[in-house]
């Protein structure tokens, strides 16, 4: 896998999580304050303006996240996994500090935790 492409995948995860957690705190000021009030409308702005943004990140992210899964070979359920964590709160954090480590353990040539001995033979 090229460098780059493992990089660029961490930097997508990392602004996708930080956006979908503004855009769930943002969502408290809209829904939570009285309507109408200073803290609602700012809410209301922030939350469009942010979820615009998260949106077309997001594809982004998932174009650069299936690249990456592919290029480690990653099985379909797992890269669904990667996929899908830029759409829960805090989860691309995680899929970006697995797949690190899936190809940390790919570049030294060990087997994924995932893999039996059979499929690690079968992809050699």
């Amino acid at each position: 896998m090229k460098p780059g492409v493992l990089a660029f995948y961490r930097v997508m995860a990392y602004v996708t999580a930080v956006l979908l957690i503004l855009l769930c705190l943002t969502m408290v000021l809209k829904y939570l304050w009285p309507e109408g009030s200073s803290m609602q409308l700012l809410g209301d702005q922030w939350t469009t303006t942010i979820g615009i943004g998260h949106g077309y990140l997001y594809i982004v992210y998932l174009f650069v996240a299936l690249v990456t899964t592919v290029q480690l070979r990653i099985p379909y359920g797992r890269m669904l996994l990667v996929l899908l964590a830029g759409t829960i709160p805090f989860g691309a954090f995680f899929a970006e500090r697995k797949v690190v480590l899936w190809h940390r353990l790919r570049t030294s040539g060990e087997p994924l935790p995932f893999e039996t001995a059979a499929t690690s033979e079968a992809t050699s």
